[in-house]
C-alpha cells in the first residue's frame, strides 16, 4: 500500500491563492469580519462586513481554498512599509515598538521593503470543526440551501490550514527577497511553531492584548533551513502554487542599490 504524504494529502483537498483581484481581496476581508468580529469581539462589528485596516493598502492576503466545496478555509496577510513611504508603519510597529528588545535587533537600521510582518491569520468557524462533531449539521455555503458536511477524512486536515496559511506566507515572503519577517503571537503558538521547524526568536517583551502575546522574528536564513522532510513537502508545492499565480510581486532586491 502506497503511503500518501502531507502534502499529497493537502493538495487533494486545498489550494493557496494569492488575492491579486479586489473580489478576492473582499473575500479575505470578510473571513476576517466573521472572526475577529463576529466571533472574537476583538474588532467593531462593521456594515460592510468587511474587517479592515489602515495597512490592507500595502498589505497582499492569501485565501486557501477548499476545492470540493469552493468555499475559503482561512485567509493570512503580509504586510510590507513600502521603501517609497517610511511614515506607514506594520502592525508591530503601531502597537508594539516600545516592547522591543533594541539589544537584539536595530530596527533603524532595517530597509523599507526587506521585511514583512504575518499578520491577520483567521480560519472561519467550520473550518475548525472537531472530528467528534462531524455529525453537527451546517450550511458551508449560505446560498447553497443543502447542508453540506465535510467527510471525515477531510476534517482530519483541518489543524492542518493554519499551518498551511503560515508556509503560505512564508513562502510569499521569500518569493519578495525578504531579510526577515515578524509576528506577533502567543508564546504558546511560538512553540507550536518551533515544532515544525520555524524558529522564530523573541525580540519584544511580552504584552496583554487579547492574552499573552510578543512580538518575535525569523530571518531568511532561517525560513525554510530548519523544516522536517514532511512540512519541507508542503511548503515547497504551495510556494510553486504561489509562484505560478504572482506574475508581479514585491521584490526588494535592488531597489536601495
Amino acid at each position: 500500500m502506497t503511503t500518501i504524504t502531507l502534502a499529497q494529502n493537502f493538495e487533494q483537498y486545498f489550494q493557496v491563492v494569492f488575492a491579486s483581484t479586489q473580489p478576492l481581496r473582499e473575500e479575505s476581508f470578510r473571513i476576517r469580519h466573521a472572526v475577529y468580529c463576529e466571533e472574537l469581539g476583538w474588532e467593531p462589528l462593521r456594515e460592510s462586513q468587511w474587517e479592515t485596516d489602515d495597512c490592507d493598502d500595502y498589505s497582499f492576503a492569501l485565501l486557501l481554498l477548499h476545492k470540493r466545496t469552493g468555499q475559503y478555509a482561512g485567509t493570512a496577510r503580509l504586510v510590507i512599509p513600502p521603501p517609497s513611504a517610511p511614515h506607514l508603519k506594520l502592525p508591530f510597529e503601531k502597537y508594539v515598538l516600545d516592547k522591543i528588545k533594541s539589544n537584539i535587533i536595530d530596527f533603524d537600521a532595517l530597509v523599507r521593503g526587506s521585511f514583512s510582518e504575518i499578520s491577520r491569520l483567521a480560519v472561519p468557524e467550520a473550518f475548525r470543526r472537531r472530528l467528534g462533531e462531524q455529525n453537527v449539521p451546517f450550511v458551508v455555503n449560505d446560498l447553497n440551501p443543502t447542508s453540506d458536511v465535510f467527510s471525515e477524512e477531510e476534517r482530519r486536515n483541518f489543524p492542518n490550514i493554519a499551518i498551511g496559511l503560515y508556509l503560505g506566507v512564508i513562502a510569499f515572503a521569500d518569493l519578495c527577497n525578504h531579510d526577515s519577517m515578524y509576528v506577533v503571537v502567543e508564546p504558546r503558538l511560538k512553540r507550536r511553531l518551533e515544532r515544525l521547524g520555524f524558529l522564530f526568536e523573541q525580540v519584544g517583551e511580552e504584552l496583554d492584548y487579547h492574552g499573552i502575546r510578543a512580538l518575535y522574528y525569523l530571518p531568511r536564513t532561517k525560513f525554510i533551513a530548519h523544516l522536517n522532510p514532511e512540512i519541507r513537502e508542503l511548503y515547497d508545492m504551495l510556494r510553486k502554487q504561489l509562484e505560478n499565480q504572482m506574475y508581479l510581486y514585491p521584490y526588494h532586491n535592488g531597489w536601495n542599490k
